[in-house]
């Protein structure tokens, strides 16, 4: 059974939803020329670059290459750029930095400690995001309230201010249920990565991902040794903090 198969149940008002989300797109990239979306190549992010496309807006496209994808991540890339006719910009890590590290720690070095698994997403993913968002005014995600505890209460637009400066984060998807996501892929005959069809719903580097079993939450395949409350790699924990009441 594949994924559509599994997951395409589209909530009462999916229209509501698209028609919110081309909007929002349209609003955002009149407002912040400099826009790119930041593309993990999962089933949100194909759906958001198809919006972005069927929205007419000028955006960039960019996908952080860790080193440790799957393949079946990677093949996505030549999808896009032969669909949409565009190219995606690929941001890899420092190779004297990911040297150092394994030299150091070695291959399964995320597994020995939270500590260990940050550091390699620093290097890996961190570093390469800050030099993809460089001159950019906003960037643009896949984030789902839906997806995890963590990003519960993420607004669809968030001023962020930190580490990689001064700009805007564009979610708008953060309505959507995974039953719209699928639907949206089916109703337009999105490519996507072929490991969901394998029970693999959040699709990150392929040590640190597993399929989940029925029952199992939404991420619970993402860093699946670790404390359920850490899961996040750092790429959206600023936005996510921000937005979360400060104690008196």
């Amino acid at each position: 059974m594949s994924a559509i198969d599994l997951y395409n149940t589209p909530s009462p008002t999916f229209a509501d939803k698209v028609a919110h989300s081309l909007a929002l797109l349209q609003r955002a990239a009149s407002e912040y020329p400099k826009l790119t979306q930041a593309s993990s190549l999962g089933a949100e992010d194909m759906v958001v670059t198809h919006l972005i496309h069927m929205a007419g807006i000028q955006s960039g496209l960019f996908v952080l290459d860790t080193g440790k994808l799957h393949a079946e991540t990677l093949a996505l890339v030549g999808q896009i750029e032969q669909r949409y006719t565009r190219s995606v910009e690929v941001y890899r890590p420092k190779n004297e930095s990911v040297v150092k590290f394994v030299r150091h720690h070695g291959e399964e070095a995320m597994y020995q400690s939270m500590d260990l698994r940050k550091q390699c997403c620093d290097i890996r993913k961190m570093e390469p995001l800050a030099r993809a968002l460089a001159g950019k005014d906003g960037w643009v995600t896949g984030l789902r309230r839906e997806q995890s505890n963590a990003r519960a209460e993420v607004a669809d637009t968030v001023q962020e201010t930190g580490a990689f400066g001064t700009r805007v984060k564009i979610s708008p998807l953060v309505e959507w249920t995974w039953g719209d996501v699928w639907h949206f892929i089916a109703e337009h005959r999105l490519d996507y990565n072929a490991l969901h069809d394998q029970f693999y719903p959040s699709i990150g580097c392929a040590p640190c991902t597993r399929a989940i079993s029925v029952g199992e939450d939404f991420r619970a395949g993402r860093w699946w040794w670790e404390d359920e409350k850490a899961k996040e790699c750092g790429l959206h924990v600023q936005s996510i903090e921000s937005q979360r009441p400060q104690a008196a």
